[in-house]
């Protein structure tokens, strides 16, 4: 489970701005994180919002190869994208999904792509939707 929180900046139109955290916790033998910030532009509806975006990921966690096992730090720029739908005010489902950069080079990871995606219930609080 990971905590995530997001700032909708409500204006009376179908497009707007959201800024949203989540944090991580990468469970295993050691454990790991994984915090992404992404701003989007996203689009708005009275059921639901879809939104796509610029993230900046930061990470520590271990990374096992054939070989060897260490932990890696870093930052990931990469892109964002979620939906969100609302089946009964204010309960809904989010989809999201995350694809980052992480570069850099050591014994164990080297820069590649890292994918992650999360889904879950969603709780819309305060204000009136659209």
């Amino acid at each position: 489970m990971s905590p995530f929180g997001g700032l909708l900046w409500r204006r009376e139109s179908e497009f707007q701005l959201e800024l949203h955290n989540m944090f991580s916790v990468v469970p295993g033998a050691r454990i790991g994180i994984y915090d992404r910030t992404a701003i989007s532009l996203v689009h708005v509806w009275k059921t639901g919002k879809v939104g796509l975006g610029p993230a900046l990921s930061i990470y520590s966690m271990p990374v096992c190869g054939l070989m060897s096992c260490n932990r890696v730090l870093g930052i990931a720029p990469g892109g964002h994208t979620q939906t969100d739908w609302y089946f009964s005010e204010p309960l809904g489902v989010s989809v999201s999904a995350n694809l980052d950069w992480a570069g850099g080079d050591s014994r164990v990871l080297h820069g590649d792509w890292v994918a992650m995606v999360t889904a879950g219930p969603v709780w819309r609080f305060g204000g009136e939707s659209r």
